[in-house]
């Protein structure tokens, strides 16, 4: 059929996670890779720092263990921490296999090893990098990969709807067969089915106003996994990065935490510098502690940004280090070798998500989720510093293993249901679409931000109640588009959100709320998980 699309393996996600398991699958399986956007457009291509893994003989597996699980505010799930971190100089090796080119550094009488940077957390310099756009060379390198396999398609501006799931359709397993996907170039609805279905959609930081990630951000593999009928966890947790450039046409352009890890040094506007008066560790303390220090300071002061100081260090080693910084910054007019760059803190990391477990297997048989669309137990409370692409080898890794064992023993979903357009119309005021999306991000900022309390976060949950009872009367009505189905995800991610942190009365990790201000180790040490109305108790296969 025209609109029916058949693959064995749908990945919904075009950056590190959904790539690196297209390309272990590609062996053995057709593979259709979507990207919501252009395949430039995803976190992956933003990541700036780099990639944690144990190289150092100096360094071990047992301090990267106990950094993360330090950072992770004792909501680490011990056995993922073990497995990402032992995993990591094979992800390494595999990254440079297929041809990713790590920044190296010379070194007398001996050969070239890699420049290893240091991060927030982080005990030992373990951070691999490609100068200050990590991320840039392991996407592009990825998606090269991915277009010269004959195995695996490529799509771009592909929207996932929803998925297509055996209970929906009436049947007794409820297996997820496929996926109902919006095309935007042509407005086109079309069914890929599917014997297996990941979801490497990434986070959902655009449900704040202020972010360093891109529009695409915005928790759709989240939502719709929710809509599906899988648990979410800790979505309480979302971090924001301390150090985004502050400049009304920058669009929160990320300034790498490296920056501090090579000596930066966070300002007041008088050149006062204040880490240390939050802690000893000063700006290597692990981004929500320099966060909440950066916003208590911003709102002390009534001022509207801080200054991040590096000029102090040479021009050659700044420009070295960080020429995508520089220029960038240079081109709003800011020369970092001569002065400190204005930085504010943004939404940046989801540290919850879709519940998986060590194969990347979601509640729904068939149904898997990788990177930072999901939870495993790796982040806990508090992501540490530059873990997450180094999430995204490892368990892009295991979930195709565990796939490629399954593989031969399911059967291809049969022909699926079109999908409906007989009772809708196409909306002639689009302005609610964006007037209710600027709302959403703005009370988020406001009341579900880097400080909570019980009074903002009630506040938050009458609004998006609201706002979902509208967004789902739009939805009954009108023809789907891009900006709606974000809308709808976000809304939906939002209130994901905002129900977690009511129901942690404590502040840990990236979660603070000035009405219990303390840890709670005895009653609250554990994670926040939410269970969807449809959910039932399901066997994984």
């Amino acid at each position: 059929m025209k609109n029916q699309y058949q693959y064995d393996i749908l990945v919904v996600g075009a950056g590190a996670a959904g790539l690196s398991l297209a390309l272990n699958l590609a062996g053995n399986a057709r593979i259709a890779v979507l990207a919501k956007a252009n395949y430039e457009e995803g976190s992956t291509l933003y990541a700036q720092g780099g990639i944690s893994a144990v190289l150092d003989e100096q360094d071990s597996v047992e301090s990267h263990i106990s950094d993360t699980l330090k950072a992770g505010a004792g909501l680490c799930a011990p056995n993922i921490v073990k497995h990402t971190v032992e995993s990591g100089e094979k992800a390494i090796h595999w990254l440079i296999d297929k041809g990713v080119e790590f920044t190296k550094q010379s070194n007398r009488g001996s050969k070239d090893s890699f420049h290893l940077t240091r991060e927030g957390g982080h005990s030992h310099r373990r951070v691999l990098h490609a100068a200050d756009a990590t991320g840039r060379a392991m996407e592009m390198t990825l998606i090269n990969r991915a277009k010269e396999h004959t195995n695996i398609d490529l799509f771009d501006d592909h929207n996932v709807i929803d998925l297509i799931t055996g209970t929906k359709m009436g049947l007794a397993e409820n297996r997820c067969l496929g996926a109902y996907v919006l095309n935007r170039k042509t407005q086109n609805v079309a069914v890929f089915r599917a014997k297996f279905v990941i979801l490497a959609t990434g986070g959902a930081s655009k449900v704040y106003l202020y972010t360093s990630n891109p529009d695409v951000s915005t928790g759709d593999g989240i939502a719709i996994a929710w809509r599906a009928g899988c648990r979410v966890a800790n979505m309480e947790f979302i971090q924001f990065h301390p150090t985004c450039l502050y400049h009304p046409k920058a669009k929160s352009f990320l300034i790498s935490e490296a920056v501090r890890g090579e000596g930066g040094r966070l300002l007041l506007p008088d050149g006062t510098p204040f880490m240390q008066r939050f802690d000893s560790r000063g700006e290597l303390a692990p981004r929500d502690v320099v966060a909440r220090a950066i916003d208590h300071e911003m709102k002390r002061l009534g001022v509207e940004f801080l200054l991040l100081d590096i000029s102090y260090k040479s021009a050659d080693f700044i420009q070295q280090h960080f020429p995508n910084i520089y220029q960038r910054c240079l081109s709003f007019g800011y020369d970092i070798t001569t002065d400190p760059i204005p930085v504010v803190p943004a939404a940046h990391y989801t540290c919850g998500g879709i519940m998986t477990n060590l194969h990347g297997q979601s509640d729904i048989k068939g149904l898997y989720a990788i990177g930072e669309v999901s939870h495993t137990g790796l982040h806990g409370a508090n992501r540490m510093a530059s873990n997450s692409l180094l999430e995204c080898i490892v368990f892009g890794k295991s979930a195709a293993l565990d796939i490629s064992q399954k593989l031969g023993a399911i059967p291809m979903p049969g022909i699926l249901p079109e999908w409906d357009e007989s009772r809708v119309t196409n909306s002639d005021e689009e302005v609610v679409v964006s007037h209710n999306w600027d709302e959403l991000r703005r009370f988020m900022w406001d009341y579900v931000g880097i400080v909570r309390t019980d009074k903002r976060l009630e506040r938050a949950k009458r609004r998006v109640d609201l706002l979902q009872l509208e967004i789902s009367e739009y939805y009954s009505n009108f023809n789907v588009t891009n900006d709606l189905l974000e809308l709808r995800n976000l809304a939906e991610v939002a209130d994901l959100i905002i129900r977690s942190a009511q129901s942690r009365k404590e502040s840990r990790g990236l979660h603070y709320t000035l009405d219990y201000p303390e840890k709670d180790d005895k009653n609250q040490r554990k994670d926040t998980i939410l269970v969807p109305p449809n959910f039932a108790s399901r066997i994984r296969s």
